[in-house]
Formats: structure tokens, sequence, C-alpha cells
């Protein structure tokens, strides 16, 4: 098998829109039927929501959880929700499998907790590639994916997309199985 990885020289939203194109030519030549995307305000979910939706694949948008920045509040906006819906995609929002109970307790209490030592050893790999095993973990929790399913995952580094990959979904209780198969795009940094 042989396959392109594009590797982008700075992490961020200026890759955005290559990483669409990455994900539509790999669901032409590949035959991928569900989509992955994470986005914080909604800007990147509604460009791959309306960039997709002659695709025809299962397309879950994925937000930060409601208080994430802060309490009672959740940074979708209310018109990027309508358009990515609009679109055809399905929006999910609920607890991030690395941001859960363990944080607050390493913040009162100062200590190392496994749930934080996997997210940190993901990002070795890029906060985007931390993201895409998480979100994959999350929708298949949700049954919005199959699990050994091959999934396109895309997320990025703060705003925008900058990481593509290939993942074997499984929910989170079984986190060991979940395969990285491949890196279609990252920040080389």
């Amino acid at each position: 098998m042989h396959k392109t990885v594009t590797y982008f020289e700075k992490p961020g939203p200026d890759n955005t829109r290559q990483c669409l194109e990455i994900v539509k030519d790999n669901i032409d030549k590949h035959g991928y039927r569900h989509v992955i995307v994470a986005t914080t305000t909604g800007d990147t979910g509604v460009l791959f929501a309306e960039g997709l939706k002659d695709k025809h694949v299962n397309l879950v948008v994925v937000t930060h959880s409601y208080g994430f920045k802060e309490p009672n509040s959740l940074e979708l906006t209310g018109h990027a929700r309508e358009r990515i819906q609009a679109a055809g995609a399905t929006i999910y929002t609920g607890t991030m499998i690395t941001h859960n109970l363990e944080t607050a307790l390493a913040a009162k209490f100062s200590g190392v907790y496994p749930t934080l030592l996997v997210a940190q050893s993901l990002r070795r790999f890029g906060e985007g590639s931390k993201v895409c095993c998480e979100m994959t973990m999350m929708a298949a929790d949700a049954g919005l994916v199959p699990e050994g399913e091959e999934i396109l995952v895309v997320a990025g580094t703060g705003r925008g997309a900058d990481t593509v990959t290939v993942i074997r979904a499984s929910a989170s209780k079984r986190f060991l199985d979940l395969k990285v198969l491949e890196i279609a795009a990252k920040p080389r940094w």
C-alpha cells in the first residue's frame, strides 16, 4: 500500500482547508464512510459539514463540553450549530475523555493520574493526534460511529484543523483496542 502523508510546516488554522481536501481525497480514493471533525466555536465544523455534504458520509462534529472554558457555557455558536445541522452533520457535545474527573483531582491535589499520562503520551504525536484518538472514543461511546470501522478523524492545534488520521474505532472502555492506522496529515514540529 502506498499513501501520501502531508506534513505542515506550522500547526494551526492555516492548514484547515488543505485538511478538508485531504479528507475529500481519502473519501474518494478509499471509500471511507465515517468522518469525525473537532470544532470549538463551529468554524471548522461548518467548513467540513458544508464541504462534505455531497460525499454522503456520516459526519460527526465534536465540540468541547459545556463548561470547558466557563461554567454553564458552550463555545459552539448557535449560528454555526444551525449551519452544521443544515448540512446534515451530527453534533456531539459530551465529556472529553482526557478532561474528566482526573483533571480536577490533579489540579486540586497536584497528582498525576492515568488519563493525564495517556493524554501527555498521545501529545508526543501532536495535539491534533491526541484529540483525534479522544474524539473517536467519544463518538463510539455515543454510538455515532461503529466500533471496529476505519474512521477519518480531523483535529487541530488550538483552532482550525492541522491533523488528519485514520483510526479503527473503539469505545473508551476498550481504549487498548483503538488503533491509529494512518496519519494523513500533521504538523511537523
